[in-house]
């Protein structure tokens, strides 16, 4: 861990701990569930950027108060997401540390374009189905809430599989959530967006030189095992390589 980082992780833990405590002891007109929904995303995002397993568990603390806090403010559809959330956060944690080949951790990949199809189809439909029910139930904002509902599923759904382009998804949907909470009039929600559009950023560009880092990893680790499996024979016995040893 670099010095600007452990700087960084110092600041955000008072950070935290001054909004948590001014909110209990009522010297900051704050939500304590707001506040320990802005804390818990904030560093769930942030341990996601760093590709941090402990991510996942904060996430599911996340899910929790988000639940109180939109059935609160009647957002129904991001109320339901919680739940969805909450089963791909424990997913997500298991797919992460055993998703890989013979179950190791799982690498970064790329989306297909079969899948990048699929994902989009269903984003237009889902949003379009989701939008004429929430209107029904009279939501704040059917057709807004509908359509960051189907991007957080997908944008969440792309990072439980560790998909690089989760963070594009995650930051069409931030751009929404911030103009949509701060109508709501959840202004520490909607700076809570805010920031993790930019975390997002962050995320996108870690992530993708981290792509590029572990590409030469794997094709040094496939030539060991193909010329490990070279040097014997069908019978067992070591096979003239033509290799001369210095």
């Amino acid at each position: 861990m670099t010095v600007v980082e452990r700087i960084g992780y110092a600041a955000g833990t008072a950070l935290s701990l001054v909004l948590v405590v001014g909110s209990l002891m009522h010297r900051l007109p704050l939500d304590i569930t707001e506040v320990l929904g802005f804390v818990t995303g904030a560093w769930g995002v942030w341990l996601t950027v760093k590709r941090n397993i402990w991510n996942w568990p904060i996430g599911i603390l996340n899910n929790g108060f988000f639940l109180i806090l939109f059935v609160r403010a009647h957002l129904f559809a991001d109320s339901s997401l919680q739940v969805v959330y909450l089963v791909l956060e424990v997913l997500g944690w298991y797919w992460w540390l055993r998703g890989g080949t013979g179950k190791t951790e799982l690498p970064i990949s790329r989306t297909g374009p079969r899948a990048a199809l699929s994902l989009a189809a269903i984003l237009v439909v889902a949003t379009a189905g989701m939008t004429v029910g929430l209107a029904r139930v009279d939501d704040a904002a059917p057709f807004w809430d509908a359509l960051t509902t189907v991007l957080s599923l997908i944008a969440q759904y792309m990072l439980t599989r560790k998909l690089l382009e989760n963070w594009t998804v995650w930051i069409l949907a931030d751009i929404v959530y911030v103009g949509l909470y701060a109508a709501k009039g959840l202004p520490l929600t909607a700076v809570l967006y805010a920031l993790f559009l930019a975390m997002c950023v962050a995320g996108l560009l870690q992530w993708r030189a981290a792509l590029r880092a572990q590409a030469p990893a794997a094709v040094i680790a496939a030539a060991r095992r193909a010329a490990l499996g070279a040097t014997v024979g069908e019978d067992g016995a070591p096979a003239d390589l033509g290799v001369t040893h210095v």
